[in-house]
């Protein structure tokens, strides 16, 4: 995945804002939160961290080209970061990055959800 498609997906969800920063790093947040990390790895290839279920990071943390992300799930926290295209391709990508907007959205108050028209009752 590119940087301007990965910029472009993220820009497409509800409600998210972007900001370059921690040296360079295409950072997406909704509701003030991340939700979306994206900066160069090797050469070209963009890493592009996210946010998973438990299940989720308990599979996606063996698959060649995934990799617990570094400092977050050091931390506890799971989060997956894709370093190559090897297990997962850029559609497969795009459905996680959403999901990790969905999971982000879910844990923010209701107060704020319903501010941002996320709420949906």
């Amino acid at each position: 995945m590119l940087l301007d498609d990965y910029n472009a997906f993220c820009a497409s969800l509800p409600r998210t804002t972007h900001v370059v920063q921690w040296g360079g790093a295409h950072v997406w947040k909704v509701g003030g939160k991340v939700f979306a990390i994206a900066g160069w790895n090797r050469g070209d290839e963009l890493a592009v961290t996210f946010k998973v279920s438990d299940l989720a990071f308990d599979i996606l943390s063996e698959q060649p080209g995934l990799r617990p992300a570094p400092y977050l799930a050091s931390r506890g926290m799971t989060w997956i970061q894709r370093f190559s295209a090897e297990a997962m391709d850029d559609a497969a990508l795009k459905d996680y990055l959403a999901e990790s907007h969905r999971l982000i959205v879910a844990k923010l108050t209701r107060k704020l959800r319903r501010e941002l028209g996320l709420d949906p009752a």
